[in-house]
């Protein structure tokens, strides 16, 4: 059935246009055409003002409604975690494991497989762990911590063609020519919690390295005499970075040399969420220790920040208004820019004719009104 959505400015993933009208043909965006042209036979969903932009996409997305992925991993569970992103605008996401057992992770993996055809919200998975420098574990516990294996590289290898994987590793963790493989079947390769040094990370690109999982947090820092992973996500025009904007991960200023020094689309917005998103409770249960929120972060009873404790509509208003991200690029790091990086902007992170549906409406204050995904509208 058809439908048309009019009475707020639109920003297309390219531009702000104001008076024009977005024409749905179910699970799809079948044009963007002036108000006035906007046929009186359509059903019309009409806004009190505001911003419809492409629906947010969060890459990194480790738990919410009330659930922590590795602790419940379930087509259920999955079901609450999207249902609960989408209250702060996401429309899809990755949901993402924690280094833990290979038989939880593999769990991990077939609940996802299972609930991806009844939820649209789901883009695949991401595997942040096990294999990392123990130097930079930060919560992840370490017993789980360890190098990738031939083992594990034949069974991601097979998992691959069916599902989109994003994996996070240390690249100094890996033998010459594993990351490599890795991208030949399929696998996205993301340097994270890593103490690697500039010349690591630079055999990794050559391998195919394409990414830098929550730039700055665990990662090997920059200096003068040795860039580290830092200086290397910072320096490289071809790879992608995703950033958590939450003012406790990450410096104002240091989120503005990222900005500044990544070219423009190469800079995403991750929330790094747990399960507290969309929840009542503001704590939950990682390895069997309590994590609090506690002034909008996550702290664990160490004082470790555990993930955060925001929204993709969080991170996007304090880019703009702490940060002075101009509010266009900001939308794009919420949406088309991770959906380029995944290679899903043929039909995500745009409005425009073929792409599915998922949008979000934003008030004046850049807080979330709405969400359609695949064409079904929830008001929030």
């Amino acid at each position: 059935m058809k439908s048309a959505i009019l009475g707020a400015k639109l920003f297309t993933g390219e531009r702000f246009l104001d008076h024009h009208a977005i024409i749905l043909d179910g699970k799809s965006i079948e044009a963007v055409i002036p108000q006035s042209e906007v046929p009186t036979s359509l059903a019309c969903q009409t806004l009190n003002g505001g911003i419809v932009a492409p629906g947010f996409i969060d890459l990194q997305v480790n738990g919410g409604g009330g659930v922590l992925f590795n602790n419940d991993p379930s087509v259920d569970a999955l079901a609450r975690i999207t249902a609960g992103h989408r209250t702060v605008g996401t429309t899809s996401l990755l949901p993402t494991t924690i280094s833990d057992r290979r038989e939880n992770l593999e769990a991990c993996i077939d609940a996802v497989k299972a609930a991806m055809p009844s939820n649209p919200g789901l883009l695949g998975v991401h595997i942040e762990g096990p294999f990392f420098n123990t130097e930079r574990r930060g919560v992840h516990r370490e017993e789980y911590i360890r190098a990738i294996t031939e083992g594990d590289i034949d069974f991601l290898s097979h998992i691959a063609p069916d599902m989109r994987i994003l994996l996070t590793l240390a690249p100094e963790m890996t033998q010459p020519g594993q990351i490599a493989r890795l991208v030949r079947a399929g696998v996205q390769v993301s340097a994270g919690h890593s103490n690697a040094s500039y010349a690591d990370v630079e055999r990794a690109i050559r391998e195919g390295l394409t990414g830098f999982t929550h730039l700055y947090n665990a990662m090997r820092s920059f200096q003068g005499r040795e860039p580290g992973v830092v200086g290397a996500a910072l320096a490289d025009s071809s790879t992608y970075a995703g950033i958590i904007v939450d003012n406790y991960h990450v410096h104002r200023e240091s989120v503005r040399l990222a900005y500044r020094a990544k070219p423009l689309g190469k800079l995403y917005l991750v929330s790094d969420s747990m399960a507290t998103i969309g929840a009542e409770e503001p704590w939950f249960e990682l390895y069997g220790e309590r994590i609090t929120a506690v002034d909008g972060r996550l702290i664990s009873a160490e004082g470790r920040l555990a993930g955060s404790a925001i929204g993709l509509v969080d991170a996007v208003r304090l880019c703009v208004n702490d940060i002075g991200i101009p509010l266009d690029h900001a939308l794009r790091m919420a949406s088309r820019f991770p959906a380029e990086y995944l290679s899903v902007d043929d039909e995500l992170g745009w409005i425009k004719p073929g792409h599915r549906a998922d949008l979000v409406h934003l008030t004046a204050e850049l807080t979330v009104s709405g969400t359609w995904v695949a064409g079904g509208y929830q008001a929030h």
